[in-house]
């Protein structure tokens, strides 16, 4: 079995990984803008990072996970899924009780991703991608809205260690 790892990065460490999350988010406009807030997660195996994490706390009760961010390598292994595990049991030890997380209305893998994690459909913000710098198509659909998701975090049993096993 190997380890998965979360290791919070400090706001020095962060500027290292951007290009990880620039693979979920491509405007780095977008990214810098919440870049220095919140937390960041670093994920490893081994030592080696399989990938990274940015949450953002949108009051005292709600956080969102902003970004997440698998390298190409590690990509359809499950470890995407036992990341966003580890991050519900760290929501929840800081004491929130909603985790929320968005993504494009274009972006049909990541929809199917987070309520195969769990999360249920909350809202839809319409015209929330009009605002970056230049159109995303994914699937031949243009990312106009951006979906809701929620967690709730009553349903997570507290994992009292800073990592998930995963069978090799």
């Amino acid at each position: 079995m190997a380890l998965i790892k979360r290791q919070e990065l400090s706001t020095s460490e962060r500027e290292k990984y951007l290009e990880l999350l620039l693979l979920a988010d491509e405007d780095e406009w977008m990214v810098r803008s919440y870049f220095r807030k919140g937390w960041m997660f670093r994920f490893t195996v081994e030592d080696e990072t399989i990938g990274v994490a940015h949450c953002l706390p949108i009051n005292e009760t709600t956080v969102e996970l902003k970004n997440i961010a698998v390298v190409p390598q590690c990509r359809g292994k499950g470890l995407g899924k036992l990341m966003v595990q580890n991050l519900l049991h760290w929501a929840q030890d800081k004491g929130f009780y909603v985790m929320e997380v968005g993504t494009a209305n274009s972006s049909i893998d990541n929809i199917a991703f987070y309520q195969k994690c769990g999360f249920r459909m909350k809202e839809i913000k319409r015209d929330f991608f009009r605002a970056y710098s230049k159109p995303i198509v994914e699937f031949g659909i243009q990312a106009l809205d951006m979906v809701m998701f929620s967690y709730d975090l009553k349903h997570v049993k507290v994992n009292k260690f800073d990592y998930i096993r995963q069978k090799k």
